[in-house]
């Protein structure tokens, strides 16, 4: 059975929307690495609109193994008002409520399936217990105003499962349901 990682960037005042804006230096050399050995360890990226809106640009032309691998791997994208993918065979739209959807995406592979971003769909997944990780990578970066991480619909227990740091400062706080 796949498990589901969701992992955000996040800034220290806990901003986490539009990270190419403030991430700049902390998305180092080291952080391509550990993303790109998730990426490895995953079968599937499941995206909300937002984010695949964000990597859109990105994965039109991918330069690099870690932009290659986001493009080379199935996507399926959750949204109301995407009909079509125009830049990759391998993204599949699905309309409607997501945790069906999940539940059986979960039961195919054996793989993890990956979400980038704490947006409202992992926020969903989360909510109805399909979340199997949370990684947030704290920068130590104040960015002084944007979208928030956090708006809890209820009450979530979670278990830290692990903390790594990396030379540049960069905290992984790793969590799971508890």
């Amino acid at each position: 059975m796949r498990s589901l990682i969701v992992s955000s960037l996040v800034s220290l005042d806990g901003v986490h929307a539009d990270p190419r804006s403030w991430v700049g230096d902390y998305f180092d050399e080291q952080a391509v690495e550990e993303s790109l050995a998730a990426l490895l360890d995953s079968d599937a990226m499941l995206m909300g609109r937002n984010t695949y809106d964000y990597f859109a640009p990105l994965l039109s032309s991918p330069s690099g193994p870690y932009l290659e691998r986001i493009n080379d791997m199935p996507t399926y994208v959750f949204s109301s008002t995407l009909t079509a993918s125009q830049l990759r065979s391998n993204t599949t739209i699905i309309p409607g409520d997501p945790a069906p959807a999940v539940r059986e995406l979960k039961e195919q592979g054996d793989g993890h399936l990956m979400i980038y971003g704490y947006g409202r769909l992992a926020r969903t997944l989360l909510d109805h217990g399909l979340v199997d990780t949370l990684k947030f990578a704290v920068n130590p970066v104040m960015v002084g105003g944007g979208t928030p991480l956090f708006h809890p619909a209820k009450r979530t227990n979670l278990r830290l499962v692990s903390v790594s740091e990396r030379r540049n400062g960069v905290v992984t706080l790793s969590y799971a349901n508890a």
